[in-house]
């Protein structure tokens, strides 16, 4: 059946009777997706860099001697793999038996990978994040090819106090850690860690507080409000929106380290009527939100390092790294933006990341290439529907839908 899904011959409705709905659904979503079933595995995480730092601020880092004493322990020399992963489904820790480990590293199963379903196709940990809810994945039920000698047994973690996903506590073997066994083992660690989180913060340990992370600003894509998010003491995340016009000045003040003056800042916001009486007004308002200690004024300028997903992207495009530049790609920076110096850094991103994803792509990177054609900035991009359609390391099928695509697109524009 998996055979057929994927090469057309039978939709998800069709699966009902042979696969299990939630198998059958997953594998609607990672086709969907534009997950290739013959890739090696998932592919790297955008984090895939900074795993390190991830590991030392991640909520479930005070939890992981629990997760050892419950699960590695005992997996060491029984043929397990003990994973531990984020909420976005990119892999922290990967523990246990060591000759699984290095066979499962063949399928990328390791640190810094991201095994969210959207990046490896049905999984357990990836589709337990996905649905939110445990679950197992047998075998051929994966929807990658490479990972169906394989079996899993996932669970969610969240947060004991605000209930918000943490990550996903996975196991991988052989068909054994498909029992229902597997299964009790896995949803009695995950009490046993959100007890011990819990129990952590009631008593203020200060031992397994995560290092202090630099304020980050997240300014990309038109589904959230921007926000600037820092960690307090206990390593929490707070998150704080921002308005349009304070998102629009940390953007620049934070492409600007040098410093901005009001006069050249009221220009780059608003070249027509924007005052810098106006401006001044904003700063003001702006060091209540975020704090006085962040902004410094004569030039206005930050006090300190922070990360942002558009310098990530910036960065990852320095490093020659596509593929994690992509992945963090939401969307436009600050669509609603009027400011000039915005729409001017919007289409500079914007034009960097495509730009190197038909690079790629004219390499023979036509995952990356599909991923950028789903963006809603990418539905109308007839060179990159073009290059797919006459792709020769794509398949017929998907040859044929891009073709169909482009015939679409040149309608519209007769």
């Amino acid at each position: 059946m998996h055979e057929r899904f994927v090469a057309g011959e039978v939709d998800a409705t069709s699966l009902a009777d042979q696969v299990r709905p939630v198998v059958a659904e997953s594998w609607r979503r990672s086709l969907a997706g534009g997950v290739d079933p013959d890739l090696g595995g998932a592919r790297p995480s955008s984090v895939a860099l900074t795993i390190a730092r991830l590991r030392e601020t991640h909520p479930l880092a005070p939890a992981l001697p629990v997760i050892r004493r419950l699960l590695v322990d005992d997996a060491v020399e029984s043929g397990v793999v003990v994973a531990v992963s984020a909420a976005d489904g990119t892999l922290l820790w990967v523990e246990g038996d060591p000759v699984m480990r290095r066979k499962a590293e063949a399928m990328n199963f390791l640190p810094g990978a991201d095994w969210s379903e959207r990046g490896a196709g049905t999984n357990a940990p990836g589709t337990a994040l996905a649905l939110d809810q445990e679950l197992q994945i047998r075998g051929g039920e994966h929807f990658s090819r490479i990972v169906q000698p394989w079996s899993c047994t996932a669970a969610p973690v969240h947060d004991p106090s605000t209930g918000a996903l943490l990550g996903a506590i996975d196991l991988t073997g052989g068909d054994e850690v498909a029992s229902t066994q597997t299964l009790a083992l896995v949803r009695a660690t995950v009490v046993a860690v959100e007890s011990h989180l819990a129990l952590l913060r009631l008593t203020g340990n200060p031992n397994p507080t995560p290092a202090a992370r630099k304020p980050h600003l997240v300014v990309l894509g038109p589904r959230h409000r921007p926000g600037w998010v820092t960690t307090d003491d206990l390593g929490h995340l707070r998150a704080t929106g921002l308005t349009g016009r304070h998102a629009d000045i940390l953007v620049l003040l934070s492409r600007h380290p040098e410093g901005l003056s009001a006069d050249h800042l009221a220009v780059l916001l608003d070249d027509k009527d924007l005052d810098v009486v106006t401006v001044r007004a904003e700063m003001s308002r702006l060091r209540k939100v975020i704090g006085a200690e962040h902004l410094g004024s004569r030039p206005y300028r930050l006090l300190m390092p922070i990360t942002s997903d558009i310098g990530e992207i910036f960065d990852a495009l320095d490093d020659g790294d596509v593929e994690s530049a992509l992945a963090r790609y939401t969307g436009p920076l600050l669509p609603q933006s009027v400011s000039p110096a915005i729409a001017r850094l919007r289409t500079q991103l914007s034009a960097s990341v495509r730009g190197a994803v038909l690079a790629e792509a004219a390499r023979g990177r036509t995952d990356l290439l599909r991923r950028w054609l789903q963006l809603p900035e990418g539905r109308d991009d007839r060179e990159g529907w073009r290059l797919l359609r006459d792709s020769a390391v794509s398949d017929p099928l998907r040859r044929a839908q891009a073709g169909g695509h482009l015939a679409g697109i040149d309608y519209d524009l007769r």
